[in-house]
């Protein structure tokens, strides 16, 4: 009787690690219309500050998708001010597709990750208080063999959204896609347009 118990338990296990692991496999993005605007939102690495305007991740992706992709990035920029214009933003450019590059900058001031996460958190209701969808990129913290600071795992997982884990990371630690020991050079930024492209294909944005 103990032995049925236990194999009954432990089928009932499998079938629900089974629905969990197709839950998590579920795209995360509705598709994209063929006239979407998507806005790149972020700070220098959104600007493209190591490489020329047109080697700018935003103009590569839209090259790729064949769709319009605004650069709003800013060089610089910490949450607290990405946050205070994320809204003209999306109002100034009617985006269906945010992609959220920010905190870097947070990161390298020290600023308190608690209030970081916060500001982004506040970025991604904005968003779909406006029903944009959001991509959210991942920034390593200020440690050479960091993956990701962890509050964009719990970002992602709380809000359950299309997330770039280790891009960020893994680039700036390949010597030949970075132009200085933070920024990305023109051949950083195309790998960077053909991943995210990519991962909005897989996500279910693009076809």
């Amino acid at each position: 009787m103990f032995a049925k118990v236990n194999k009954a338990l432990f089928i009932i296990i499998l079938l629900i690690g089974g629905l969990l692991l197709s839950a998590c496999g579920d795209p995360k993005l509705k598709p994209l219309s063929s006239g979407a605007t998507i806005v790149a939102f972020g700070d220098s690495l959104t600007e493209g500050v190591g490489a020329s305007e047109a080697a700018s991740y935003p103009n590569q992706l839209s090259i790729i998708t064949g769709l319009n992709v605004v650069n709003a990035g800013i060089s610089g920029e910490t949450t607290d001010r990405g946050l205070a214009r994320f809204e003209d933003v999306l109002e100034q450019y009617s985006p269906e597709l945010v992609i959220l590059l920010e905190g870097g900058n947070d990161i390298l001031r020290n600023h308190n990750q608690n209030q970081t996460k916060q500001n982004l958190a506040q970025m991604i209701d904005i968003a779909k208080q406006h029903n944009v969808q959001v991509l959210l990129m991942g920034v390593p913290e200020k440690n050479l063999f960091s993956s990701v600071a962890g509050f964009y795992d719990e970002l992602a997982e709380e809000h359950e959204m299309a997330y770039m884990r280790e891009v960020i990371a893994d680039l700036l630690k390949t010597q030949k896609y970075k132009s200085d020991q933070i920024h990305l050079n023109a051949q950083g930024y195309r790998v960077l347009a053909e991943q995210i492209a990519e991962t909005l294909k897989d996500e279910g944005a693009l076809p």
